[in-house]
């Protein structure tokens, strides 16, 4: 895979690299962008096969929230033809690992994680990427990453684990911190094999009653705000995780979604400022994003193949990030010195985590020249 390829006129400074499942993890992790979640009764091979979404570089088939129970079982059989097609789709040469998607599967619980997982062969495993497991807390976190240990044992295949904390021991701050204490000393001995954590902001703001409108963030919710923070730092110290954003609910459906006169104004300003680039509800997803990107990060979570090109677009790194980050991890004397374009300091200590941050993304998701290029990337004239 690839990102960006809907829009294939596009300069970059720098390329981003391919990427798919046996990628170096040090790489992957920071490449699932917009992971978009679909219900596990979904056939999405044809879409696939015929490269219909080339901007879709990570998905997700669902056996839980959005699959009811008595679908479950059709679900598994769904997701068992599309693994064993695209599979014998890339024996046969019809597609290629530049075209696969990373697959991923939202378990249900533990039982259902086994039952499935039973049914996997050879054949299948070499185009899943891994599993995502809901409501992930320091009780079952041992129990689900055991057995998924057993499977990449199994099949001598790199099989990930994406934990979604989101669970209510979580949420109340009374019990909050020594379940993450908890979740991350599991976590930890398991890590060769964690790819991401991701968050559930929808079952935080749940647990309170509230809900996000498209005109504000989830970092106007201060209850939910707080609870990220915290993953944040408690996961995101040095680099350990690479946590993945929560899921914007807002959608337009609509073709027209494409500009007539591209904004001629910084995107940052545009937003913080609510001068209008696409819609509303286009408007208040790149609004989250940089806010995302502010706070440590990458990538997010999407329901709407809508929102896949503007999340991963505001991925890519500029010029003056990218010359900043390899001139401060190309130090080998330390100190201080002025930044790219003479308008910052760049101290070498405090600075290298950001800067293996950015130098990373810059891999998965290229480097463009400004800010006014992030319009251009997800703009595909």
């Amino acid at each position: 895979m690839r990102h960006h390829r809907y829009n294939p006129d596009f300069n970059f400074v720098v390329e981003p690299e391919d990427f798919n499942k046996y990628s170096d993890k040090e790489l992957l992790q920071y490449c699932l962008g917009a992971t978009m979640y679909m219900p596990g009764i979904k056939d999405f091979t044809m879409k696939i096969l015929n490269k219909e979404m080339l901007g879709l570089t990570s998905m997700v088939f669902c056996f839980e929230d959005a699959c009811s129970e008595e679908l479950v079982p059709a679900a598994e059989q769904n997701v068992l033809h599309v693994l064993d097609a695209l599979s014998t789709a890339l024996d046969t040469g019809e597609l290629t690992y530049d075209y696969l998607p990373l697959i991923f599967c939202r378990v249900r619980n533990q039982q259902q994680f086994e039952h499935f997982a039973e049914q996997l062969t050879p054949h299948h495993v070499k185009v899943l990427t891994g599993f995502n497991f809901p409501k992930f807390n320091a009780h079952n976190a041992e129990v689900y990453l055991y057995y998924l240990q057993k499977l990449n044992d199994k099949f001598g295949e790199i099989i990930y684990g994406m934990p979604i904390i989101e669970d209510p021991e979580v949420a109340y701050r009374e019990s909050r911190m020594s379940e993450l204490v908890g979740i991350k000393k599991i976590l930890d001995k398991y890590k060769e094999i964690i790819l991401q954590v991701r968050v559930g902001a929808t079952d935080f703001s749940s647990c309170f009653g509230v809900r996000r409108g498209v005109d504000y963030s989830i970092y106007d919710i201060m209850t939910v705000r707080e609870i990220l923070a915290d993953i944040v730092n408690l996961f995101g110290r040095n680099n350990d995780y690479v946590i993945s954003g929560p899921v914007w609910e807002y959608f337009r459906v609509s073709k027209q979604m494409m500009f007539e006169t591209l904004p001629t104004h910084n995107i940052d300003d545009c937003l913080m400022k609510r001068i209008p680039i696409v819609n509303n509800e286009i408007d208040g997803l790149l609004r989250e994003v940089i806010l995302d990107k502010a706070n440590g990060f990458v990538g997010r979570t999407v329901i709407h193949p809508s929102h896949i090109k503007y999340v991963n677009a505001l991925q890519a790194v500029t010029k003056e990030e990218y010359n900043d980050a390899v001139s401060i991890l190309g130090s080998e004397k330390g100190g201080v010195f002025k930044g790219e374009c003479g308008n910052k300091m760049n101290e070498v200590k405090p600075h290298t985590t950001w800067a293996q941050k950015i130098y990373m993304r810059s891999r998965g998701y290229g480097v463009i020249e400004n800010e006014n290029d992030f319009i251009n990337l997800f703009s595909e004239k």
